[in-house]
């Protein structure tokens, strides 16, 4: 037998100026021991039998699902096509992603947990079998749709103009792990029935095993957020590392490994934590710079350096970059070189006046004379900067006959044939 009671007492304004109204439900049942009772309360209020009951559990499962089916045919699109419609870009990363299809995967078992306490009250051990199950399955969705947004997170950060840069990958995939590690310990939770804090107590104990375990994982976060707080490496990088044979560009910096392309083409991979340990070159800051630094040097054969004649003296005289000597005396071929390679390098069109231009004397060697060639090209790009130091290069060669000086160079066979 059942008994309900509602009063529902409305307290005038003025004594109670919050303006509330008590609402006092009395929901008062005679005890049962005994399950008939229970069965017949249900009968009471739905009218159904176990059979009715299991065909609407069959029903509510295949409105769930179709309801998640059309929200991923229909409402998805239509969410997509208003987020092209936007300014935003953000927004597109999130509905491309698979963070919507993942949200309307949760109705199906939200759905039949809510409703199967309800159909089956009393129980058993298959509604506890399917609850765990049902627990089980929600927490993979949720650990899916927090990977799914951080994936999105990722897209967003490589098109952004601060982030873009910053080797953020190996953060994004440190946050999926911990994503992945906490629903796998509400996993076990479910199967063991435990406390979500007393298992991570639990772990605690084994935390040395652990740290063994994932060492080169540690060691990588730590080293990833070192580079990235330091701004030490960025993807697109030109990095130089010969003890390990890095020479090329940065393709991807990830939790466990820096995948660098070589310029021939090979492809070498190095754990983040050896790039902090160790030295290497990032050659980033000449690709930022104004231009790109040439430094040749060119043996002199020191027999051809002597004075210049009279006639040279008065030939050099008419040229432009012609400074007399400060003591009137004899002005020497290799000065005279000197002054008109630097004229040289410094009216030409794709050479950077405004960087260091050096034309200066190396310490003498047994294979001559060495003078060093120190400018800065506009261009950073590599082929177009090696076109241009070979053309200056070639160019000061032919002009040194000009001045009385001759290149060293160590005499071949066919020179010794052609003498003897």
């Amino acid at each position: 037998m059942i008994e309900t009671k509602i009063d529902i007492i409305f307290v005038p304004e003025q004594f109670f100026p919050e303006r509330f109204i008590y609402l006092k439900l009395y929901y008062r049942t005679f005890r049962s021991n005994d399950r008939i009772l229970m069965e017949q309360f249900q009968v009471e209020i739905f009218g159904l039998d176990a059979q009715m009951r299991i065909v609407i559990s069959c029903a509510v499962v295949v409105l769930a699902y179709l309801a998640d089916f059309l929200c991923c045919k229909i409402l998805i699109p239509l969410i997509r096509r208003v987020a092209d419609r936007t300014a935003f870009k953000w927004d597109n990363y999130i509905t491309d992603s698979r963070v919507l299809h993942n949200i309307f995967h949760l109705i199906p078992p939200v759905t039949f947990m809510v409703a199967l306490p309800i159909l089956f009250p009393e129980g058993g051990k298959w509604t506890v079998l399917l609850t765990k199950a049902l627990s089980i399955y929600i927490i993979m969705v949720a650990c899916s749709l927090g990977c799914a947004f951080v994936n999105s997170l990722y897209a967003i950060s490589s098109e952004s103009d601060v982030l873009k840069d910053k080797p953020m990958k190996g953060v994004y995939q440190m946050v999926k792990v911990v994503l992945i590690c906490v629903g796998a310990i509400l996993v076990i939770g479910v199967l063991i029935e435990k406390d979500f804090t007393s298992l991570l107590a639990g772990l605690g104990a084994s935390a040395a095993v652990l740290m063994l375990v994932f060492k080169d994982t540690i060691l990588g976060v730590v080293a990833g957020i070192q580079l990235s707080a330091h701004d030490m490496l960025r993807p697109g990088d030109w990095i130089m590392m010969d003890k390990n044979g890095i020479n090329g560009e940065v393709e991807e910096v990830t939790l466990n490994t820096v995948k660098v392309r070589n310029w021939d083409h090979s492809i070498v991979t190095v754990p983040p934590y050896t790039l902090v340990s160790d030295s290497f070159k990032n050659w980033r800051g000449m690709r930022e710079s104004a231009g790109r630094r040439v430094a040749r040097a060119i043996r002199i054969d020191m027999n051809s350096i002597r004075f210049c004649t009279a006639a040279e003296t008065d030939r050099f005289s008419r040229q432009p970059w012609f400074i007399r000597p400060d003591d009137d005396g004899p002005a020497v071929n290799l000065h005279m070189f000197r002054e008109a390679v630097e004229y040289y390098l410094r009216n030409r069109q794709d050479i950077n006046p405004d960087l260091m231009i050096l034309v200066r004397q190396l310490e003498p060697t047994p294979e001559g004379l060495p003078l060093q060639l120190y400018f800065f090209t506009r261009t950073r790009a590599w082929a177009e900067h090696e076109h241009i130091a070979a053309d200056i290069l070639e160019h000061i060669i032919a002009m040194m006959p000009e001045f009385g000086l001759k290149v060293f160079q160590r005499p071949a066979g066919t020179d010794l044939l052609s003498k003897s």
